[in-house]
């Protein structure tokens, strides 16, 4: 059942590449051009094909019954294939390739990406929240499958589940040792891969989805415009948010999007090399998935209102409202009111928050620049409070990864 690629585009790409707003100011700026008529071809065939190694592997786990391999993956996955005695072949040859880190990966290069995004702190994570995440739900192809995986909480009616599912990975990516093998990101990353097989077998078997119409769930191309909105989108936004970076930052988060997205199954010829080749996929990606709908207010609208609900220790009604009023502030600021009214959302938020907190982070940034380790205590204050902001999303205190979408694994 696994997908394989077709070399005709599903009718969700068009033949016209779309305006994107805000992206596409920025790539104009960079002077990035538009994707020629073979990368745009590319770009269209992607919709169509899924993640082979993982789809195989999954197809074998059904085959060979879930429960014994689900087991075995997980042993593999937290302690090396080393660590399972005899194990079956499909296993072996996946995690051979996953632990064979590739030859272009440079530690050094990630540790410095995920150190930019710690010390980013909470404007970081208000980042990612307001501009990609909920704005990317002007790309209604993905919706389509997000819609049909909702099962009460996932979908339309669990977007604050799925948020604090995808923080728990974020923060999992950019920790101290996190995307060494075995580590917490790592890992992370991986069971979010298996989801995403899970999703497609079962999505992509449900009689409503149209395949030559919106090709394979969680293709190629929506996974890699996916992983530059949750990783690269929000850095780039940091520095608009007075958040001060050096070039080798910038080059570390773009070198950190392109691992994280070669574990969770990006093909690497559609992954970033460079921060502004970063920025060139993510706008050429968008042109064709950049197609607000019906589908864009049914998702946005209960994110929006998310900050209503979540959790304060004390004068919880008034904070409600003023983190509803911040993150609307964030969203409008960055997307503009005509993307704003698309998406179902209010128009008349002034950008208050930005204004307030863009002077704070220049002299905040600035001096750690100047005195001596003040980067790395930024780094380290930017990361509590980002774990301390998981509170406000979950009673426990944390997300489990999967949670919303698990169930497609007994579903498929």
């Amino acid at each position: 059942m696994a997908p394989h690629a077709a070399t005709v585009a599903p009718a969700r790409h068009p033949q016209d590449r779309r305006k994107v707003p805000v992206v596409g100011l920025l790539a104009k700026a960079m002077l990035i051009d538009p994707p020629t008529d073979t990368e745009w071809c590319t770009i269209g065939a992607a919709l169509n094909a899924g993640d082979q190694p993982m789809d195989d592997l999954v197809d074998w786990m059904y085959a060979q019954g879930m429960d014994s391999t689900r087991t075995l993956f997980n042993q593999a996955m937290a302690h090396g294939i080393r660590s399972v005695e005899n194990p079956p072949e499909p296993l072996l040859t996946f995690f051979t390739h996953i632990e064979a880190t590739p030859d272009w990966v440079d530690w050094k290069r990630i540790r410095s990406g995920q150190r930019f995004f710690q010390r980013g702190g909470l404007d970081t994570i208000f980042l990612a929240r307001d501009v990609p995440f909920l704005g990317g739900f002007a790309a209604s192809g993905i919706n389509r499958t997000l819609l049909l995986t909702k099962t009460g909480q996932s979908g339309k009616s669990g977007s604050a589940q799925r948020f604090a599912e995808t923080m728990q990975w974020a923060l999992s990516t950019i920790a101290d040792d996190g995307l060494s093998p075995q580590g917490s990101g790592y890992q992370a990353t991986l069971h979010v891969r298996m989801i995403h097989a899970f999703v497609r077998r079962h999505v992509g078997a449900l009689p409503e989805w149209q395949a030559e119409d919106w090709g394979t769930p969680v293709n190629q191309t929506d996974m890699a415009a996916t992983i530059l909105g949750a990783l690269y989108v929000p850095a780039v936004l940091s520095l608009s948010f007075g958040i001060v970076a050096t070039p080798r930052e910038l080059d570390g988060v773009a070198h950190l999007t392109r691992y994280v997205g070669w574990l969770m199954g990006v093909e690497e010829q559609y992954l970033p090399v460079s921060f502004r080749d970063a920025m060139k996929r993510l706008y050429h990606y968008l042109m064709s998935l950049h197609r607000p709908d019906e589908t864009s207010r049914a998702m946005a609208v209960p994110m929006a209102n998310d900050p209503l609900h979540w959790r304060y220790s004390n004068f919880e009604a008034i904070r409600r409202r003023i983190a509803w009023a911040q993150h609307i502030s964030i969203t409008t600021t960055y997307i503009g009111r005509a993307q704003m009214r698309s998406l179902g959302l209010p128009t008349y938020m002034p950008p208050w928050y930005p204004m307030l907190r863009i002077p704070v982070n220049l002299l905040r940034t600035g001096a750690n620049f100047i005195l001596p380790g003040g980067r790395l205590r930024q780094a380290r204050s930017g990361l509590r409070r980002q774990y301390e902001f998981m509170h406000a999303l979950s009673a426990e205190g944390h997300a489990k990864i999967g949670h919303s979408a698990g169930w497609v694994g007994h579903a498929a």
